[in-house]
């Protein structure tokens, strides 16, 4: 599994590691079932500490988007349309929140900047 971690991110690597896994799972590359490297193999890959990966999975786990198994390992989740929409919903937050700040800095109004936000919108990307 691919997974690139950055030093230069002020995000902890945990994080990181959640954060693309997730990213997998909600665009579908990782389906239901699918099997996750273990925490051992997944820490010796990127070079880190098990612990790391250890929590990375059990935030994971926390979150509904994968089941761990003693003995087993750990896989997708069957992860709901509700779950899906509310982490979609989070990252489209994240970008708008962004791009606001990015508005403000440009000196646009709240008016500009939902014109532009509407004008893409409708646009076909």
């Amino acid at each position: 599994m691919e997974i690139i971690l950055s030093n230069v991110d002020g995000t902890p690597i945990y994080e990181q590691i959640a954060r693309q896994i997730k990213a997998k799972i909600v665009s579908g590359e990782l389906r239901e079932g699918d099997a996750l490297p273990s925490m051992r193999l997944l820490a010796k890959e990127l070079r880190i500490s098990v612990i790391t990966t250890k929590r990375a999975y059990e935030e994971l786990e926390r979150e509904g988007f994968i089941i761990s198994q003693t003995g087993r390992g750990s896989f997708v989740a069957p992860v709901g349309t509700e779950l899906l929409r509310e982490e979609q919903l989070r990252r489209v937050e994240e970008h708008l929140t962004e791009a606001v700040r990015a508005a403000r800095l440009g000196g646009l109004s709240g008016e500009e900047f939902l014109d532009i936000a509407s004008t893409l919108f409708e646009e076909e990307l």
